[in-house]
């Protein structure tokens, strides 16, 4: 279901956290930095990535035009929720969010992850009243909403908490 309410959003952004970290727990520092094959990332990759879209799109919300009238579509906001954790079509990220190697540590990269995830959860609070009237493009699904792009940010952390997942059972951590 879409999230109809202030509260379900930052649940969901909550929820996605708490999956994210959860997916890496009891992964050492040298598991985390290793590549199941070649050209493919690591769990610290995938965290890094994570946070860098997490700190592009909360600046892009903080700095969206605001709408006289707000556009909702609780089909795309459901379609989203469903669409983004989605790992069977694969999705290249542009070159501006893939892994550069910020974090020299897994923990490093969770205390960035949670740092702009609990900014993120409060521009949620603090706006809940006219994220509906934000007015956003994305390069894969369009014209957003503060709402959708909310939702974009749950998911996105989802769809790389089950990529780690995918890195765990290929390297064999249980």
């Amino acid at each position: 279901m879409a999230p109809e309410t202030r509260s379900e959003i930052c649940q969901s952004l909550e929820d996605s956290r708490v999956e994210l970290i959860n997916s890496v727990a009891g992964v050492s520092e040298a598991q985390a930095k290793t590549s199941p094959a070649a050209g493919r990332w690591s769990v610290v990759d995938c965290v890094e990535h994570v946070t860098t879209v997490d700190q592009r799109f909360l600046g892009r919300l903080e700095e969206a035009e605001r709408l006289s009238v707000p556009r909702v579509d609780k089909q795309k906001e459901r379609d989203l929720m469903t669409r983004l954790p989605n790992r069977s079509t694969p999705v290249q990220a542009p070159v501006m969010v893939q892994p550069s190697g910020r974090f020299p540590t897994l923990a490093d990269a969770l205390a960035g992850f949670n740092a702009i995830r609990a900014r993120t959860i409060q521009f949620a609070e603090a706006r809940a009243a006219d994220l509906s009237f934000l007015a956003l493009d994305h390069v894969r699904f369009g014209p957003v909403n503060g709402t959708e792009m909310l939702i974009i940010i749950a998911g996105h952390a989802r769809r790389h908490a089950a990529q780690i997942r995918e890195i765990r059972a290929a390297l064999g951590i249980a």
